[in-house]
């Protein structure tokens, strides 16, 4: 059955860019298909905590700059390149970032992290929806507000955070709405896919807390036996 999964997504993966070369997929082509691809595969291998999704989540990025900026959507365009600088960081400290520079285990952010976050991302949107207003941006409010959700939830992630999830779920939402009103329908689509994969990745990290955090069992086996203390 995975392997079933896999396989169609594959095939998926070669219809969409095939589509998109017959000018099906609406106005943004085939680059918006690249980008289609590349963000599906990127987001299920960070559900799975596979390291690939740094690199595929890069050629994401690249191709995303391009396509936001054809939308005249500048400060999506201009997360791309701070999601450039975060995603080669979390590479780094997905590999090294643990404990004696081991792989980094899923964690939960303390309050005052996420107090700090939430502080920073609301500064952020106020400022940037004043900036974005400035430059004739087609949605500043919306524009600024998933591009600070969306730094928030980097940071996250490249931590690797369980809360992240939650955050990429909110800002996914409204980046649907806002990819609909501005035509860009696959990716909405897409979006709408990264939600469904919000869903499996709480899940899934959830899992994964629960097995780094659990003590290992004593072995009851080992030689010579553990002492064991009196009961008093």
């Amino acid at each position: 059955m995975k392997y079933a999964a896999y396989a169609v997504a594959i095939v998926i993966s070669v219809l969409i860019p095939m589509a998109a070369i017959r000018h099906w997929t609406g106005e943004f082509g085939l680059l918006e298909a690249v980008g289609f691809v590349t963000g599906a595969w990127g987001v299920w291998l960070t559900v799975k905590e596979n390291i690939w999704n740094w690199p595929i989540g890069i050629a994401n990025v690249i191709t995303y700059i391009f396509v936001y900026w054809k939308a005249r959507l500048f400060a999506d365009m201009g997360l791309q390149w701070v999601y450039l600088a975060l995603s080669i960081a979390g590479w780094y400290f997905w590999l090294y970032g643990g404990e004696k520079k081991t792989k980094l285990i899923v964690t939960r952010i303390t309050p005052r992290a996420a107090a700090v976050l939430v502080l920073l991302t609301a500064m952020f949107t106020a400022g940037m929806t004043v900036f974005l207003k400035s430059v004739n941006d087609s949605a500043p409010f919306l524009d600024a507000l998933t591009t600070g959700m969306s730094l928030a939830a980097q940071y996250m992630l490249t931590r690797k955070n369980y809360e992240n999830w939650h955050v990429w779920l909110t800002a996914d939402v409204i980046y649907i709405g806002l990819y609909i009103n501005k035509h860009l329908y696959l990716t909405a689509v897409l979006y709408a896919v990264f939600c469904v994969m919000c869903l499996f990745g709480m899940k899934d990290w959830q899992r994964s807390m629960r097995r780094t955090q659990t003590p290992p069992e004593p072995d009851t086996h080992a030689w010579p036996p553990a002492p064991q203390h009196p009961v008093a």
